[in-house]
């Protein structure tokens, strides 16, 4: 069985498929044209965000029985062409759910705390404290949307502050604990001080976080969003920074991100992108939320663990 590596995984995945008898092709070189002329006779996929798995490039592979990706998402994947084709899926949201959870307690509290300003304030020669004043965690209500894999692990970091945890999930029910309230999203709207996206990108959940959606709460919020970029709407997110609705936000993910990250920069900025950039109320990363030397090889070992036991 041949496997195409199109994007770049941690080794161990491949050492794994080759000790079991898979015949392993690099295609991390290769230009889309070039790997639809690889797939043709390949039995999987091994991808990240490299290429759209859309219907035109699938159905070059004959023989295509699985498509592995590294990472918790699968909206660069058609699906449903996948499900009428009998197109295994698998991902890996198990090896990086760690990672999302620390990296979203650490921006949260680097936010509360303004480190990202007093560092740079400090570096610059300014001594502020009082304008550095920190706000604390405990005592708030932290809503978490979305309880996967990324959101449990999310509330497991938060079990060593003095909060409440509500958590909404439209498609799971009686995961409740002595750590966590289940919740409606009506609930959320009325408690919380924080509230974290968790959540896949689909038709359902695409600005999610709109107008409407920050005027429901009752309080002034704090947002995290370590999901993906278009679960908020960013015009909406800088009206609500603006009018006080949201306090700050944590943002690993943006609405403008393109496949290719390395060309982030090269689009043009609309007034909404620019403010997110030079806001003080806003704490960014660059999509690096699972995205850690542990994560990196836990995700490759996930994937092989799934592939493995299902026959050659």
């Amino acid at each position: 069985m041949k496997v195409l590596f199109i994007d770049i995984v941690h080794p161990i995945l491949q050492e794994r498929l080759t000790k079991a008898g898979y015949i392993c092709i690099d295609g991390t070189k290769l230009s889309k044209e070039e790997c639809e002329k690889e797939i043709i006779d390949m039995s999987g996929v091994v991808i990240r965000s490299r290429f759209r798995m859309e219907a035109s490039f699938l159905s070059q592979a004959k023989y295509l029985k699985f498509i592995a990706r590294s990472g918790a998402g699968m909206e660069n994947i058609d699906v449903d062409y996948c499900q009428k084709n009998n197109i295994a899926l698998y991902n890996a949201p198990e090896g990086n759910r760690n990672a999302v959870g620390e990296h979203a307690l650490g921006m949260l509290l680097s936010l509360f705390n303004r480190l990202h300003l007093a560092d740079r304030e400090v570096k610059n020669g300014k001594w502020d404290r009082e304008g550095n004043r920190g706000i604390e965690l405990d005592g708030k209500t932290v809503g978490i949307i979305g309880y996967g894999n990324n959101g449990s692990a999310f509330a497991k970091k938060l079990r060593g502050f003095d909060v409440e945890i509500l958590a909404y999930d439209k498609y799971k029910s009686g995961f409740g604990n002595e750590f966590v309230k289940e919740s409606t999203l009506e609930e959320l709207f009325q408690s919380c001080d924080v509230v974290s996206f968790h959540i896949p990108q689909n038709e359902e959940t695409i600005y999610f976080a709109n107008d409407d959606f920050f005027a429901s709460f009752a309080k002034n919020i704090y947002l995290i969003n370590l999901s993906r970029g278009k679960v908020v709407k960013t015009s909406a997110l800088v009206h609500s920074l603006k009018n006080g609705k949201v306090i700050g936000a944590c943002l690993d993910v943006l609405e403008y991100e393109k496949s290719s990250f390395e060309s982030f920069f090269e689009q043009e900025m609309n007034e909404d992108f620019k403010y997110i950039l030079n806001s003080e109320k806003t704490l960014l990363s660059p999509h690096v939320g699972g995205w850690t030397v542990e994560s990196y090889f836990k995700l490759s070992d996930v994937l092989a663990d799934k592939i493995l036991p299902h026959p050659q």
